[in-house]
C-alpha cells in the first residue's frame, strides 16, 4: 500500500498486521472525526481527521525505527475518540475539561470491544503488550517531554493553520533523533525553535478563545441533545457528520436546541468577559522543554534558559475564559 502524506511524504507500507488494522471498521471510522473538536466554523478550510493523524503518527515512528508493536500501539492510539474529539469532555463525566482525558479514561475498555485485539493476535502479537502505554516511551510520554503523538499534532497543525511551511517541518525531522527511548534534538536551536513553535500553536488553537468557545458550545449542544434523547451516547461514537445530522432534524421544533447550534456554528458571537458572562470553560493548555545535544551531553531547554521553567508552570495551567454570548 502506497501512502502519502502532508507531513512525511510518501511511504509505501507492507506490514499485514499494520494493513489489516488501517482497513478496520474501528481505524477507518477515525476518517469521519475532526482531529481539533468542531474547528471548520472557526478556522474554516483547516480541518484534518483522527484518522489522519494517527497514520502520521505510525509513520513517525516507523521513520525512526521503533518496534513493529510500537507502530501499531500508535496507529490504535486514538480510536477511543467520540465524534468532535475532545468536546466530550465536555458532554460526559468519564472526561475532564482541564485534562482531556475522556478517550484516554476507556481507551482499554474500548478497544476490547473491537476487532482490533483479534487482527493483533491473528498476526502474532500480544495486545495485552500493545495495550500498555508503559511500553512505548516514544508514542506517548506526559508533559512537557516530546511523543510521537505530540510531535504529529504540532507539525500536522503548523503546516494546516500555515504557521509553518515545508521547509520548517524538514528542518524540524532533520534535526530530531532518537536517543534512549527519548525524542531528541541535535542542538539548542533546533529545540528552542520548536518548542517556540509549539507554545504558538497552544496559545492561538489549542487553548485559545475560539477552541473555548468551540468546547463549550459543542459541549452544551451535545449535553442537550442527549438529555432530550435526540442523539444517545452510543451516537457520540460513530462519527460527526452522523450526530450533526440528527440533531439537524429538530432545530425548527427546539428553540434552545437552535439557540445552542446557532452558538456552536459560530454563529452567535461571544467574547471573554469575567465581569459579565453566561458560561465558564476550562481548555487544557501544553507545553514542551525538549531534549537536546550540548556536546555528548543530554540538556533541555529549561537547563540552559531557566526563564522557560516559568514558561513551562504557566503553559501547564488549563486556561480559564468567561464567555458572554450576544445571545
Amino acid at each position: 500500500m502506497d501512502y502519502n502524506d502532508r507531513i512525511y511524504g510518501e511511504i509505501e507500507i507492507k506490514e499485514p498486521v499494520i494493513l489489516e488494522l488501517i482497513n478496520s471498521p474501528t481505524l477507518q471510522r477515525l476518517r469521519g472525526i475532526d482531529q481539533s473538536g468542531y474547528f471548520e466554523p472557526y478556522f474554516p478550510g483547516t480541518v484534518y481527521s483522527r484518522f489522519e493523524h494517527s497514520m502520521g503518527v505510525f509513520i513517525l515512528l516507523k521513520k525512526y525505527n521503533a518496534s513493529t508493536e510500537e507502530q501499531i500501539a500508535g496507529l490504535i492510539h486514538d480510536v477511543s475518540h467520540s465524534a468532535f474529539s475532545h468536546c466530550i469532555d465536555y458532554v460526559l463525566d468519564i472526561g475532564s475539561e482541564k485534562e482531556h482525558n475522556h478517550q484516554d479514561n476507556l481507551f482499554e475498555s474500548f478497544v476490547r470491544k473491537t476487532e482490533i485485539p483479534e487482527i493483533i493476535k491473528k498476526h502474532d502479537f500480544d495486545s495485552e503488550y500493545i495495550l500498555d502505554d508503559a511500553n512505548f516511551p516514544l508514542k506517548e510520554k506526559d508533559l512537557p517531554d516530546l511523543c510521537a503523538d505530540r510531535i504529529d499534532y504540532s507539525l500536522r497543525t503548523a503546516v494546516i493553520f500555515k504557521e509553518a511551511d515545508n521547509a520548517d517541518i524538514n528542518y524540524f525531522l532533520n534535526n530530531l533523533m532518537v536517543e534512549n527511548d527519548y525524542w531528541v534534538f541535535k542542538n539548542f536551536e533546533n529545540a528552542k525553535k520548536y518548542a517556540e513553535l509549539f507554545q504558538k500553536l497552544n496559545n492561538k488553537y489549542y487553548a485559545g478563545i475560539e477552541s473555548a468557545v468551540m468546547f463549550r458550545t459543542v459541549g452544551d449542544c451535545l449535553k442537550y441533545a442527549i438529555q432530550k434523547r435526540y442523539v444517545s451516547e452510543d451516537d457520540l461514537y460513530t462519527v460527526d457528520k452522523m450526530v450533526l445530522g440528527k440533531i439537524k432534524k429538530f432545530l425548527s421544533e427546539d428553540e434552545k436546541l437552535k439557540l445552542l447550534w446557532d452558538r456552536m456554528n459560530n454563529n452567535v458571537k461571544a467574547i471573554n468577559n469575567p465581569n459579565n458572562y453566561d458560561a465558564q470553560v476550562f481548555c487544557k493548555s501544553r507545553v514542551v522543554d525538549p531534549l537536546f545535544k550540548d556536546n555528548a551531553v543530554l540538556k533541555r531547554i529549561s537547563e540552559t534558559e531557566p526563564v522557560w521553567n516559568d514558561i513551562i508552570r504557566e503553559g501547564l495551567k488549563p486556561k480559564e475564559y468567561f464567555l458572554k454570548f450576544e445571545k
